[in-house]
């Protein structure tokens, strides 16, 4: 689960789970793009959640 880092800035903590799973809604996402302008579209339209631990 991430967790946010209270500072000057806000850091998320993100556990190794968190990571893989972004990677795998990137691959999800990205799979059918034929181009960097295109993945960049892809990923502008798309939400990506973190659960935070509370």
């Amino acid at each position: 689960m991430a967790r946010i880092i209270e500072g000057e800035r806000r850091i998320i903590k993100m556990s190794v789970d968190d990571i893989l799973n972004i990677v795998r809604e990137y691959q999800t996402i990205c799979k059918k793009s034929c181009c960097y302008e295109h993945t960049r579209e892809l990923l502008s339209k798309a939400d990506i959640y973190i659960p935070e631990d509370i």
